[in-house]
Parts: C-alpha cells; sequence; structure tokens
C-alpha cells in the first residue's frame, strides 16, 4: 500500500497540473481545481505517514523500474524518517499556498491556471527530490525543479524578477553540474569495485565509503557545492535574499520553507553516508560556515528596510543552526537539525505570509512604512506575534524544541561553535520583535498608513483604501500553522520518533561514536 501511495504522491500532482493548465481561461476554476488535488496530496502524505513503520527497514516503500539499463539508472524511489517528514511539510504547505493566494494579483496577461500549475509541477518534483533513491535520478530532479521555480520568480514577481530568476538558476544549476561530476565519478568507483557502474544509493553507499579519503575529499566537494548553495551556506547564499525578495509570497513560502530544504536533507542523504572520512574531516569547515551564518544572517537581519529580504537573512541564520547540528555528529544534534528542517518550514513559513499580508493592506515591502498597525488589524498583530515568537524559538513554541535539542546535542563534541551560536539566538530575539515594535506598535504612521480608515491623515484623503483585519479565508490558511506551532511546541513526539531512527542509521553509516545517544519518545 505505502509504494503505491508514494507513487500517487508523484503522480497526482503531474495530472493536475496538467488539468489547470488548460483552465488559464477561468481563474476560479482552475484555483478550485488546484486546492482539491493539494488536498488529496495531504491526504495521500497523511496515509503515507500512517503506514511508515520507524522501526523497520531504513528505506520503506522502495519502487524501481530500469530507466536507462546499460548504465544502471533506474527510477527508484523509497523514503525515510528524514524524507518522510519533508514530504509531509510540502504537503502541507501548498495547499496554504494555493489559499493565500486566491485573491493575489498577478501581473498583465498572466493567468491563475498557470501560475497554479507550476505550483503543482514544482510540488510532485520537490516530492520525488526527497523520495529519490537513484544519485543519477535525484540529479536529473534537482535540476529540473530549477524550471518552475524560475518561471514563478521570473514570470510573477516583483519589477526585479528577471534578474532574481536568472540569478537563482544560474547558482542552483552550476552547483548542479558539480554534484554531476562527482556522482560520474562515483559511479566510475562503483564499476571498478562491483564490475559494473551503478547509480543506486544503497550499492553507492557501500562502494564509495571504502575509497581513500583524498578521493572521498573531492567526490564531497563536488556534492557539498550543490548542496551549500541550495542551503544556503554563507557565502554562497546571495542569490536568496533577492529570490525571496522578487518572488510572489506563496512562492517565498515554497522557496525558503521547501526547496532550500534539499541542501541540508543532501547532506544527510549523500555526504554523510557515502564520505563518512571526508565528512568527518571536512566537518570543521562546514561548523565554520554554519556558525558564519548564524551570526552573519542575524546582524543583516537586523538591518534590514524590506520585509521579504529581512525573511531571507533569518533563514539563513537558521540554516547555519541546522548545519551545525548535522555536522556535530551526534544523534541528538542531527535529530534536532531535522526537526529544525519541519519547523523552520512551519515557523517561517507562516511568517512569510502574515508579512505578505501585511504588504497586501499597505502596498509596500518596506518597514518605514509602518507603523502601529496593530489599532486598524489587531488579529493580524497578534499572528505576527506568534509567528515571530516562534522564529525566535521562544520556549514552548515548535522551533524552540528544535534550537534546544542542537544547542544540547552539539554542546559536548563542538563547544566553541554551540556558544558562539547562541549568540544566534540573542540577536533573533533582536531582530523579530523590533520588526514587530516597528510595523505594529506605537501610533498609526508611514506612508502605507497614512490616510487609511482610522489612521492620520484620514479626513484629508478619503480614498485611500481603508485597512481591514484578516477575513475567513487568510484566517484558515494560517490556522493550521498556528495549531502545528502549538502542539509541536509541547509535543513533538510525532516527528522525533520517525526521525529517530533514520538518523541513527546515518550515524552507524558515518562511523563516529556518539557523544549524544537520542533519546527517541521522550
Amino acid at each position: 500500500m505505502g509504494t503505491g501511495l508514494l507513487l500517487a504522491l508523484l503522480v497526482v500532482p503531474l495530472v493536475g497540473a496538467l488539468v489547470v493548465a488548460f483552465l488559464k481561461n477561468d481563474d476560479r476554476t482552475a484555483k478550485v481545481t488546484a486546492l482539491a488535488v493539494t488536498l488529496v496530496e495531504f491526504v495521500l502524505a497523511v496515509l503515507l505517514w500512517v503506514s511508515y513503520e520507524p522501526g523497520g527497514a531504513r528505506i520503506q516503500f522502495s519502487s524501481s523500474v530500469d530507466w536507462i539499463g546499460q548504465l544502471g539508472i533506474h527510477l527508484s524511489f523509497g523514503v525515510d524518517g528524514i524524507a518522510l517528514v519533508m514530504i509531509g511539510v510540502i504537503a502541507l504547505l501548498v495547499p496554504i499556498v494555493v489559499g493565500s493566494s486566491w485573491a493575489d494579483r498577478l501581473p498583465t496577461g498572466r493567468s491563475a491556471g498557470g501560475f497554479l500549475s507550476l505550483i503543482l509541477v514544482q510540488e510532485a518534483l520537490m516530492v520525488g527530490v526527497f523520495a529519490a533513491t537513484d544519485v543519477f535520478l535525484f540529479y536529473v530532479l534537482f535540476e529540473i525543479m530549477l524550471i518552475p521555480m524560475y518561471f514563478l520568480i521570473g514570470g510573477y514577481g516583483g519589477p526585479r524578477r528577471q534578474y532574481a530568476a536568472v540569478k537563482f538558476f544560474l547558482y542552483s544549476f552550476l552547483g548542479g553540474l558539480i554534484m554531476l561530476a562527482s556522482a560520474i565519478g562515483c559511479y566510475s568507483l562503483a564499476a571498478d569495485k562491483l564490475g559494473h557502474g551503478t547509480f543506486d544509493w544503497a550499492q553507492l553507499v557501500t562502494v564509495v565509503r571504502e575509497a581513500p579519503l583524498g578521493t572521498q575529499v573531492w567526490l564531497f566537494f563536488g556534492f557539498f557545492l550543490a548542496f551549500a548553495i541550495k542551503a544556503p551556506l554563507v557565502p554562497l547564499h546571495t542569490w536568496l535574499p533577492d529570490a525571496a525578495e522578487q518572488a510572489p509570497i506563496g512562492v517565498a513560502v515554497i522557496l525558503v520553507g521547501v526547496l532550500d530544504k534539499v541542501g541540508t536533507f543532501g547532506f544527510l542523504r549523500y555526504l554523510l553516508p557515502m564520505f563518512p572520512d571526508a565528512s568527518k574531516a571536512l566537518a570543521p569547515l562546514v561548523l565554520v560556515l554554519g556558525v558564519i551564518g548564524v551570526l552573519y544572517g542575524s546582524l543583516l537581519a537586523v538591518g534590514q528596510s524590506d520585509l521579504k529580504r529581512l525573511i531571507a537573512y533569518v533563514s539563513i541564520a537558521h540554516f547555519g543552526f541546522i548545519a551545525i547540528g548535522i555536522f556535530a555528529f551526534t544523534s541528538q544534534s542531527e535529530v534536532g537539525a531535522v526537526s529544525y528542517m519541519v519547523n523552520h518550514s512551519i515557523a517561517t513559513g507562516m511568517l512569510i505570509l502574515v508579512i505578505g499580508m501585511v504588504i497586501a493592506r499597505g502596498g509596500s515591502t518596506k518597514i518605514a512604512d509602518y507603523g502601529g498597525m496593530s489599532k486598524l488589524t489587531p488579529v493580524l498583530a497578534g499572528l505576527f506575534l506568534v509567528a515571530g515568537l516562534s522564529t525566535l524559538s521562544l520556549p514552548g513554541t515548535n522551533s524552540f524544541v528544535s534550537e534546544f535539542l542542537v544547542l544540547l546535542g552539539s554542546y559536548p563534541t563542538q563547544p566553541v561553535y554551540s556558544v558562539l551560536a547562541t549568540i544566534g539566538m540573542i540577536l533573533a530575539a533582536l531582530y523579530v520583535l523590533w520588526l514587530y515594535q516597528r510595523v505594529m506598535q506605537g501610533p498609526v504612521r508611514g506612508n502605507a498608513l497614512v490616510g487609511v480608515s482610522g489612521g492620520p491623515g484620514a479626513a484629508t484623503d478619503p480614498e485611500k483604501a481603508a485597512v481591514t483585519d484578516l477575513n475567513k479565508r487568510e484566517l484558515v490558511v494560517l490556522a493550521p500553522l498556528v495549531l502545528l506551532i502549538v502542539v509541536l511546541g509541547v509535543y513533538p513526539k510525532p516527528v522525533l520518533d520517525v526521525v529517530g531512527p533514520s538518523v541513527t542509521a546515518t550515524m552507524q553509516a558515518v562511523g563516529v561514536a556518539d557523544a549524544v545517544p537520542a533519546q527517541e519518545g521522550k
């Protein structure tokens, strides 16, 4: 049953995209159809989660058919606990994105059918990337998934959308090509060792891990550069602020909430098991980049004047935490890193959506154009605060559990990096609370709000549209994220139990003594 569910998760969005693409002249039908498809996908993901056995085989729901048999390339899919939780995140966020984009004004000449069909194609490709168990198939999906995102940013984004889309595409595409070179190197090693070449992940793990350290290092860097760009780690991050700033709000949720996680997923699925000696030897480099990312991203977030660029730098800081958790090489820190991938998607996804609702009302992305908005939109202000508190990892919210596990698990093996990373927690409180204060607190002020109903200048500018609080659709869109922030903040067990065995298997593949074992279910 599980294998059929996984295949359905790959096929349903593609079929839905084809149907929605033909509805370009009927926006409402296109929206309803796309939402229905994403809800079906969510139900399938829930059934897959229920069918998964955390204590079972490392890769479950496996299927494989020949693709290019002469080269040992297969269409092979399967999931472990890490891939499963990310597929769950995809299935959760995409219907929320469709709902949040319901009232968006698209650029002239663009239809809802075209926009939503690209969203559905993106969903299918992202599921495929996390589920692929053939390295060549993973590479192909890694590159192909850039195409719908390129068109979503370049065709539906802000005034500098073409520049941002091209920069995003070129960075990731170049990283993928370098990864392909390393994948071919791994194929050659398999051919020498086994007598035949293969791209099967499980076979490559057994072969490549036995290679000399020098060989592993070269192959490691090919994969690492692709994943570090995607993650993104400093200094390979510069595409993200531009892409996040220019992307439509819903697309930014997918970009920051899911697409970036392919990089950190790649660290866990490919770098550590395939190149264990190189991973241990080069861990200090990754830890330094992680700490730089935490501090650099946090400091730049404090100084941002644009709402959307601020979120991009917040995410760069968070990805630094995830990298530290992965390369500290304890089960506790790695479980924290994987749960951070999930919780970052929820918290930052909600913060992006709330900021999008602010921008939709004020018509500006500049922080200075807002002030005292809570007096006009108290419910929006309250949910803005909830998203912000989760982003800064307040105890009782979902992100706190992840950040605490990363720091607690990494301290015994990497105390210096852990202490430096805690500075990022202090800076997070600064940039989140200062943002909330500037946008929501004090008297009503700023070019986006002056002259609106209830604000100064309303009597002299009667044509200025009134700023209203959240409507029912917006509340429904945000409700699942609020629920998860609270529930996973006090009861993270469902996620931790699923990812724990997969993390343990990864640690065993690396072959390091686990200084801090994860305590599953506690």
